[in-house]
């Protein structure tokens, strides 16, 4: 691609114009530097797509050189230059992190057709890379609170299993998270996760989302088509919102379940799959079980290892993790430079009872990232209802609580706020809030407040 950064590290100026003078007639942005500590200053300033590095220079050599670059740029595509190389050089290279080798002389078009195939591998790696951290961040789980730690054993211990779980949440609690964590964490994990949002899909149109249909088998059904059952075969299947699914449509899930195989709508061919099913709701399935709205047979078939996910406001010792995760997230989606927080404005944070749960958590971060126009989000930049209107709402925090438990909750956290903000170093957390260090510490143990491990 045209356009992308090359840096040339050679000790002898007519290589260098060599060739900077093919690369950029090719389009390619050309920078040079004549030795390893100028190759070094250059790549910290800016990571180049690509670097052709020299072997045999004075002082720093090509191998030296090549170590302290991966040292600053792990992911920085290297091809070595030698003139007289030996197998024994070019192992020690390659052990370092090059990717290829040319010699000396120089052949121009071998020169170009490696250049190509090195950025389309760099391409490549930054890509797979990318992928990898969004993957990570859709079943990362934030927070080291109690209840989350807990939350991460269940998982653990249930994710080797072939056990279907059920998960039971708030909205907004996480229940995705969980079940693509589990998934994550199995023996299935190379294998497909099929999410249907039972809650999402009309009653006429779940069957054939669940279990596909044949040509004709409905107005409409024009090509046989395959359901999120099949699609899921040998990985898992998480039905999101089962509490919303009809009881008719249950009485099919629970066959599929109990034999592990099902006909398309309009079909009669049996047809078998490997697959297990994770469940999520956020009502109380044995009160729908109660008022006649959900088979009980299911429910103890899904049932068999059953998850709760804790509302936020369970955990708020994780709220200024979260904030500082989706605070990288969205900055880095929309290209800005990472904000921080005030402690004055994350104790708002720390003392709201977010009903939307983590959802609304990130969905209020982002919205801050985007329209606060500084580097630091401060108490007046926060909308209601984290922040109340008039002085009035802001006097009475506590929505209903006692005056003694309101400012309890409001003085921990600003506490943890202020320490998050020192780096939990005390001496200065202490100086920050005006008090001694003795009396800081006296306020931590009271609070329980757990210092991150």
């Amino acid at each position: 691609m045209a356009g992308e950064h090359i840096l040339i590290v050679d000790d002898e100026p007519a290589i260098q114009k060599a060739l900077r003078d093919v690369l950029e007639d090719e389009g390619y942005r050309v920078s040079v530097a004549g030795g390893g500590a100028d190759a070094l200053k250059a790549v910290a300033d800016e990571a180049p797509d690509l670097v052709f590095l020299d072997i045999w220079m004075p002082r720093m050599d090509g191998l030296e050189t090549l170590a302290e670059l991966k040292r600053l740029r792990a992911d920085v595509t290297v091809v070595m230059i030698s003139g007289h190389g030996t197998i024994e050089t070019a192992i020690k290279a390659t052990r370092l992190g090059a990717w290829d080798f040319i010699e000396k002389p120089l052949s121009l078009e071998k020169m170009l057709v490696t250049v190509t195939r090195a950025l389309e591998h760099g391409r490549l790696e930054r890509e797979n890379a990318s992928l990898r951290a969004r993957l990570e961040q859709r079943i990362e789980i934030i927070g080291e609170s109690a209840p989350v730690r807990a939350l991460r054993e269940q998982i653990a211990t249930a994710a080797p299993s072939s056990g279907r779980v059920l998960i039971h949440g708030e909205n907004g609690s996480g229940k995705e998270l969980v079940a693509r964590a589990i998934h994550a964490l199995s023996a299935r994990a190379e294998q497909p996760f099929v999410e249907v949002n039972c809650a999402a899909i009309p009653e006429e149109l779940i069957e054939s989302e669940l279990f596909g249909h044949e040509r004709g088998a409905f107005t409409g059904a024009l090509a046989r088509r395959r359901g999120k059952f099949e699609a899921a075969d040998h990985g898992t299947l998480f039905l999101d919102e089962i509490g919303d699914m009809s009881i008719k449509t249950q009485a099919k899930v629970l066959r599929a379940l109990e034999e592990q195989a099902f006909e398309r709508v309009g079909g009669r061919e049996p047809l078998r799959v490997d697959v297990r099913v994770i469940a999520a709701s956020n009502r109380d399935v044995v009160s729908l079980i109660a008022q006649g709205g959900f088979r009980e047979d299911l429910f103890y078939r899904l049932n068999v290892i059953p998850i709760e996910v804790p509302p936020l406001r369970a955990r708020k010792e994780d709220v200024p993790a979260l904030v500082e995760h989706f605070i990288r997230v969205f900055c880095a989606e929309n290209g800005k430079r990472l904000k921080t927080v005030s402690p004055s404005a994350l104790t708002y944070f720390m003392t709201y009872d977010w009903p939307g749960n983590v959802r609304e958590l990130r969905n209020m971060v982002e919205r801050l990232v985007i329209m606060v126009p500084g580097e630091a989000i401060g108490a007046e930049d926060l909308p209601p209802p984290l922040r109340p209107k008039s002085e009035t709402a802001a006097a009475t925090p506590g929505n209903g609580k006692p005056l003694k438990e309101a400012r309890d909750g409001f003085e921990r956290a600003y506490i943890l706020a202020e320490l998050r903000a020192q780096d939990w170093n005390m001496t200065r957390t202490a100086e920050r809030l005006g008090i001694e260090r003795s009396h800081l510490y006296r306020k931590i143990r009271a609070y329980g407040i757990a210092a991150p491990r």
